[in-house]
């Protein structure tokens, strides 16, 4: 599965990182552990498969290590580390994903593991809920909290997606590698 994103759209915001209620998100989604997670499309250049990752001495341990992708040493991040997320995948780890991120998120080539990439989707600006995203106001981390309305058995629930700021949880990498 290769995703390719295109220019971001240009939008006002209600307070910073923040789209208007009447304008349209684009994320990616993805598996960690069970519970669902979303980063900006614009974020993303491509996904690709799990290949084997060369480790790196000396670094932390949220930091997998090194791949040759196309020719260009790319950096591994295990997001599930980086977020303190100690569930199990049932999923071997080759059947995982490896979510290459756009250059302009950090100053080298990273690329985040992940369990499995789910879809490219898109929400209304109404669907996110801000308030509740973050139990500890220095965690900005998360940028907002998806409601999807899906059927399940014939009764409809909310699915909650856990929108993340790749570009804050990712600051320390540059420094350690």
């Amino acid at each position: 599965m290769s995703v390719k994103a295109s220019q971001p759209v240009t939008r006002g915001s209600t307070l910073p990182g923040q789209p208007n209620d009447s304008e349209p998100i684009q994320v990616v989604e993805f598996l960690l552990g069970s519970e669902n997670f979303a980063i900006n499309l614009f974020d993303v250049k491509e996904v690709v498969e799990y290949t084997t990752i060369t480790k790196l001495p000396n670094v932390p341990s949220h930091v997998r290590g090194i791949i040759d992708l196309r020719g260009e040493i790319t950096t591994i991040v295990d997001l599930k580390q980086r977020l303190n997320i100690r569930e199990e995948s049932a999923r071997s780890i080759e059947a995982s994903r490896i979510i290459v991120l756009d250059d302009k998120i950090a100053a080298s080539k990273i690329g985040i593991l992940v369990d499995d990439v789910t879809s490219v989707s898109t929400f209304e600006g109404n669907q996110v809920d801000y308030t509740s995203a973050s139990v500890n106001a220095q965690d900005t981390a998360i940028i907002g909290i998806i409601k999807r309305k899906v059927k399940v058995k014939d009764k409809e629930k909310n699915e909650l997606i856990i929108w993340i700021d790749l570009k804050q949880l990712l600051t320390d990498i540059d420094a350690a590698v």
